[in-house]
């Protein structure tokens, strides 16, 4: 999912605290192995209970979700996205979205979102 951040913003993030946002691109992977079209509807709405690192990013103002990749699978990819995303990226959030797994971020900060969609559609397919 790429997320566009509109200006620089402090955000509670769960129990990770107050993060210091910079304005920009950002792009978050997740996985939604038995639903994932209800995963992207609900990461779409702004009516919703806040569970994960990334409902507190989108319930704020000052963002808004620009495109959102997919791919079906039946096993989580999470890692090795975060890794090929993390080549383009400027920025990692330590710690967000990954607590079930030994990454080290799932939202990255990007620079260049012409190459990121072009490789992702690549990846996609």
């Amino acid at each position: 999912m790429v997320i566009k951040l509109k200006k620089d913003s402090s955000i509670k993030i769960g129990a990770l605290g107050t993060i210091k946002f910079k304005k920009g691109l950002y792009c978050y992977v997740g996985s939604a192995l038995n639903s994932l079209e209800k995963r992207i509807q609900r990461h779409l709405s702004k009516k919703k209970k806040l569970h994960w690192h990334i409902d507190y990013l989108l319930m704020n103002k000052n963002t808004s979700i620009k495109k959102v990749f997919y791919k079906q699978s039946n096993k989580k990819e999470e890692y090795k996205i975060a890794k090929f995303v993390l080549k383009n990226s400027t920025d990692l959030i330590a710690d967000f979205g990954c607590s079930d797994c030994k990454c080290k971020s799932h939202l990255f900060m990007i620079k260049n979102y012409d190459f990121l969609e072009k490789r992702f559609k690549e990846f996609i397919n």
